[in-house]
């Protein structure tokens, strides 16, 4: 069996009140998962939607090599606690493009 590189991941976090939301992004399939349950079986529509918003702003195909689940805690899944999901993609995107565009280090301090 072939040695693979070292696992690439990010974990970032959003707040909103007392709701907090966690991102775990790694090399996958481009599977989305809130709460253990893939996005399109997120009820109601409107709030599939408001997560599916940042995946729709840069386009599907940048995500289809990437698995991301999200845990959300605090408060139940509601409009009110969904600006702490939709905050929480923003920073490990810049990270993601900031390792495929940087050149890798010697002594890489990150991951």
């Amino acid at each position: 069996m072939p040695a693979k590189g070292p696992l690439q991941s990010v974990q970032v976090f959003g707040r909103k009140k007392t709701a907090t939301a966690v991102a775990h992004c790694k090399r996958g399939n481009g599977l989305i998962e809130v709460n253990g349950r893939p996005l399109e079986m997120i009820e109601p529509a409107t709030l599939q939607y408001k997560l599916l918003e940042p995946v729709l702003l840069l386009g599907k195909e940048r995500f289809a090599g990437v698995d991301i689940r999200v845990r959300v805690k605090g408060v139940d899944m509601s409009h009110r606690s969904m600006p702490s999901v939709s905050q929480s993609p923003k920073p490990w995107l810049h990270t993601i493009r900031n390792m495929w565009m940087k050149r890798p280090r010697r002594r890489s301090r990150t991951y």
